[in-house]
């Protein structure tokens, strides 16, 4: 597929899933799954060339391997700082830290964690696209940091974040031009 000149496709691959996916816990820097490697080399076909970059977690190195990809390790394209809840799953926390929880549910400024919070995710991940010339660039990363460049892509508020779903290896387009960037389909 060709790009326009001067014009930024960008490919947001999510990783696959991993132990702490199929836990619904806020991840560590685990390996994939039996099931999520497999997946992934099932999707290869449907990534095409590009410059690749990966997010710096072993699950993020571990699915553009296993996608064909040569992918340089990109610090912005890090998965969020979960804080102290990391290794825990959803309910776990929401049994420990109910209002922290819920704080960090629905006010994206929040980090009762002492983690990252969204509205910090949403900027990095902004910064990075920001960096973004023409041509096309895929990017193995997390799905918050989809989220996050969705979220930016369409100007919407921060709070909008939890109002996107990202599967382990779900693709998103993006392209852009001077800043502006548009949720683009097919991916």
């Amino acid at each position: 597929m060709t790009t326009p000149s001067g014009v930024a496709r960008l490919l947001l691959v999510c990783h696959a899933s991993t132990r702490a996916t199929a836990r619904a816990a806020f991840p560590g820097d685990e390996p994939l799954d039996g099931n999520g490697l497999r997946r992934a080399r099932a999707t290869a076909p449907r990534i095409g060339p590009g410059r690749a970059v990966r997010g710096t977690e072993l699950r993020c190195a571990q699915t553009a391997e296993a996608l064909g990809l040569r992918a340089v390790p990109e610090p912005l394209l890090a998965d969020c700082d979960y804080g102290r809840w990391r290794g825990m799953t959803l309910a776990e926390v929401e049994a420990a830290e109910p209002e922290g929880l819920e704080a960090w549910l629905t006010d994206p400024a929040a980090a009762p964690h002492d983690g990252e919070p969204i509205t910090g995710l949403v900027g990095r991940v902004a910064d990075w696209l920001a960096t973004l010339g023409p041509g096309r660039t895929v990017a193995v990363t997390h799905a918050p940091v989809v989220r996050a460049a969705v979220v930016h892509a369409l100007g919407a508020p921060a709070r909008a974040f939890w109002r996107v779903d990202v599967a382990p290896l779900s693709l998103v387009t993006l392209t852009g031009r001077g800043g502006r960037w548009r949720l683009s389909y097919p991916a």
